[in-house]
């Protein structure tokens, strides 16, 4: 037998697995909506055992800034990831003026997700949040060196009732 009728049945194999459907995070379906929906938020109200400690290190031209704020914990949702995508230009990190981030405009701006929130103080540069249920979140805090402030704003997961240390 000829090697050619071997290949071909090969690439024709190869090609019918690449279209076979698979599993995985991956979610098949309609588009998940951005819109605010106090549903999406429901997790983040639970107490759990995971907690994060976070520290603010963070330095440009040569200044060292400070925490000149609360610190905020807010959910990873749908809305929250479209609206800090909007405002930080991430759903991962960023360190983006205070005033470019008032400056954007957002869809639906009023929608009041201001419950689901939680806050603490940043004292030494330091801060932390208890009690957390599994899932995602993102961390924002305002720091300045004496001038203009910036945001800082971090994306993290609690997995496990563990604690996750950070560095903005």
């Amino acid at each position: 037998m000829s090697i050619r009728p071997l290949l071909a049945l090969a690439a024709v194999a190869v090609l019918g697995a690449a279209c076979a459907p698979t599993t995985g995070s991956t979610p098949y379906g309609p588009p998940v909506s951005t819109a605010f929906n106090a549903e999406a938020f429901a997790w983040s109200a639970f107490s759990g055992q995971a907690a994060i400690n976070g520290r603010v290190d963070y330095r440009r031209d040569g200044q060292a800034y400070d925490c000149t704020g609360s610190v905020a914990l807010t959910p990873d949702t749908p809305y929250t990831r479209n609206r800090f995508s909007i405002l930080y230009g991430s759903i991962d990190r960023a360190a983006v003026p205070e005033a470019i981030v008032r400056a954007r405009t957002v869809s639906d701006p009023n929608a009041d997700y201001r419950s689901f929130v939680r806050s603490t103080t940043c004292n030494d540069g330091r801060f932390s949040f208890t009690g957390l249920p599994d899932g995602g979140w993102f961390v924002i805090t305002p720091v300045s060196a004496g001038g203009e402030r910036v945001v800082l704003m971090r994306r993290v997961e609690t997995r496990g009732g563990r604690t996750v240390n950070i560095t903005l």
